[in-house]
């Protein structure tokens, strides 16, 4: 059974750090990556990264975010420096083992004074 358990979500003020980690069990997966979603916004892109190491980031976190994995655990991190209240969402964890995709249930980031 697949599982994705995301922690580090939290309350920080403007220009703050926040490590978010996802582990996963139950599969072999390719495709990791962090999405997030704000109040009335659609779900998008921050980050993913395959097994061999190659990152996509939105261009919004370029620079400020990194995303990284240790394969052996089955889990993917993205840490997040100089955080803006723009950055406020719940950040969704996302694998793709070969034909299914999983997400986790999400954590909250709140940037705010």
């Amino acid at each position: 059974q697949v599982q994705l358990v995301e922690s580090g979500g939290g309350l920080v003020q403007p220009g703050g750090s926040l490590r978010l980690s996802c582990a996963a069990s139950g599969s072999i997966f390719s495709l990791m990556g962090w999405y997030r979603q704000a109040p009335g916004k659609e779900r998008e892109l921050v980050a993913a990264i395959n097994r061999a190491g190659t990152t996509n980031y939105a261009d919004s976190v370029k620079g400020r975010f990194t995303i990284f994995r240790d394969n052996a655990e089955n889990t993917v991190y993205l840490q997040m420096n100089g955080l803006k209240p723009e950055d406020t969402a719940v950040y969704y964890c996302k694998a793709h083992t070969w034909n299914t995709v999983y997400w986790g249930q999400g954590t909250q980031v709140t940037v705010s004074s």
